[in-house]
């Protein structure tokens, strides 16, 4: 690769993780199932008080061909700035899976949350979301642990303006251990998002794209979700 060339990936490196986390999700051509999805996200966030902040989030998710509600999800947590680019959350989240003709399972979580900017070059921003879970579910008695990494890359599409990003992230989740109601060690699930953000007024953004969802259901299984993801994000 001529230098010059290697420039001019550089100045687009929200197109260049894009095109890698399309290369990653290629292993979905190989899927039992297939589904279209549209996942609504409403997160309010920002500052109670000095350093100590929170996030809230209501997300429901449509899926069978966005014919009805496939999981319902309520999170929020309570964070500490440790500095400008690094945040430490705990938090809690309820999910609601409805069972067509049976009872409904419901997924209790706590977590804890590392989010950092790792680097903000000319007009982009680089970063990183770990989350841990502990993990209960209705349909079982066993405690689940379960890590997700995310890296997210913004890239401003006009020189000198945040009012619409090109936006990619990639975000894997490996199961630590088996439960009863069905985890297994290792590789989870696969999440490949690439989209837009789109500035609103004050520090209030929209996140608009397609993800891609690509899950291990054990064996040579597989399912993806084709989703249609819209993202509000409410900050004061």
């Amino acid at each position: 690769m001529s230098l010059s060339t290697a420039r001019g990936f550089m100045r687009f490196p929200s197109l260049a993780v894009a095109l890698s986390l399309a290369a990653l999700a290629l292993p979905a051509q190989a899927a039992s199932s297939e589904d279209e999805q549209l996942w609504v996200n409403l997160t309010a966030m920002g500052s109670i008080k000095d350093e100590l902040v929170y996030f809230a989030e209501m997300q429901p998710r449509l899926g069978d061909g966005v014919s009805r509600i496939d999981q319902a999800l309520f999170r929020g947590a309570l964070g500490v700035k440790l500095s400008r680019d690094i945040t430490l959350y705990q938090g809690y989240a309820h999910v609601v899976v409805p069972i067509e003709g049976g009872t409904d399972v419901n997924e209790e979580r706590s977590f804890q949350q590392l989010s950092w900017t790792l680097a903000r070059p000319k007009d982009a921003e680089i970063s990183s979301r770990t989350r841990l879970e502990q993990r209960w579910r209705s349909n079982g008695s066993d405690m689940g642990w379960r890590l997700r990494e995310m890296l997210r890359v913004e890239h401003a599409l006009k020189p000198g303006s945040d009012a619409v990003n090109a936006l990619a992230y990639g975000e894997v989740f490996l199961a630590l251990n088996d439960t009863d109601w069905g985890a297994r060690k290792g590789f989870d699930q696969l999440r490949s998002f690439a989209g837009v953000e789109i500035g609103l007024p004050g520090a209030s953004t929209m996140e608009v794209g397609y993800l891609n969802q690509l899950i291990d259901q054990g064996g040579s299984r597989q399912r993806v979700n084709h989703v249609a993801s819209v993202t509000l994000f409410f900050r004061h």
